[in-house]
């Protein structure tokens, strides 16, 4: 029987009837050890130093950003900024509120005009055929949409309301903002959608449900938290656009609520107001640039840890 195993295991050397055989009696382990005279050793030790090297040069700009904005903004940064209105020239003080609620305002209504418009259109593409010439042409289109200059947004919302309205409005900034949005959020839903098991899918219709049935109380709350972190991201990147809003919004040193709240009417934003701040002779306004540019960032920046929240919840998830 021993003969037997043995001819069966050439790899393993038999030994006496009840004795247990060690399998790594012929392997020399000194020739395991990390050793820098092996080459290959040496290049995976380079290699890693080099990438790291690049990952900590790569986040130096980074970090230089921030630490100026802390520098320069938080000298500045008080509760009087969150309340009061853009300074004139040569006034000293002021803030920039009015911005603060505009961004606010614009956001929501891209977020109101992207949101049911992207979910939508990411149920019908994971719906669909795979072979469909309509969900293929809509699904190109959008991702030409994420690499779409931000400025176009603007040129086009500018021919197709201001001049149809004949005025810059909070409406027409919106619009332009749910046009960059519209394809992260639709892209990035679709991806959540498809990542829900097919059983999941099965299960339902085995229970009679409907297709639509299934969509909304099956498909559409297993694939919220991915959908959330494609609204976060699309909001993060609407929030800091500056050209779109030259185009439409234009600016404002007034409330919107002035005479009573009118989104169409020219709208203060934080990215226009560091536009125009940033480029001025005047010392006070140059640091409320500086201020807005830190509440921007860090606007942004927890829009984003929001989202990545959402991300990690469906990884465990």
């Amino acid at each position: 029987m021993k003969t037997q195993d043995a001819a069966m295991n050439p790899g393993v050397t038999p030994g006496p009837v009840g004795q247990d055989v060690n399998p790594f009696a012929d392997v020399d382990f000194s020739e395991l050890e990390k050793s820098l005279r092996r080459p290959r050793t040496l290049v995976d030790l380079l290699l890693s130093n080099l990438v790291s090297a690049m990952t900590v040069l790569a986040l130096v700009p980074l970090f230089s950003v921030v630490l100026m904005l802390l520098w320069r903004g938080g000298q500045r940064l008080s509760f009087d900024v969150f309340t009061q209105l853009p300074p004139a020239p040569m006034e000293q003080g002021g803030g920039f509120g009015n911005a603060i609620l505009g961004t606010l305002i614009m956001v929501a209504l891209a977020a109101l005009i992207s949101i049911p418009l992207g979910i939508l259109s990411a149920v019908y593409l994971a719906q669909a055929r795979p072979e469909s010439p309509l969900a293929s042409a809509v699904r190109f289109a959008a991702k030409v949409l994420t690499g779409f200059p931000s400025i176009l947004a603007g040129v086009f919302a500018y021919s197709v309301l201001v001049l149809a309205f004949g005025g810059y409005s909070a409406i027409a900034g919106g619009v332009a903002l749910s046009i960059l949005m519209l394809p992260t959020i639709m892209l990035t839903a679709e991806d959540a959608i498809r990542m829900v098991p097919a059983k999941m899918r099965e299960a339902s219709i085995g229970m009679g449900a409907t297709p639509t049935q299934t969509t909304w109380m099956v498909l559409l709350p297993t694939a919220m938290p991915g959908i959330l972190t494609g609204i976060m991201l699309a909001i993060a990147r609407a929030a800091g656009e500056t050209a779109p809003l030259l185009f439409t919004a234009l600016f404002s040193n007034y409330w919107l609520f002035r005479g009573g709240f009118d989104v169409m009417q020219p709208t203060a934003s934080l990215a226009v107001l560091i536009y125009n701040f940033a480029g001025m002779p005047f010392e006070n306004q140059v640091d409320l640039a500086w201020v807005a540019a830190l509440v921007l960032v860090l606007l942004v920046l927890v829009t984003n840890l929001i989202g990545q929240a959402f991300s990690r919840r469906q990884i465990q998830e």
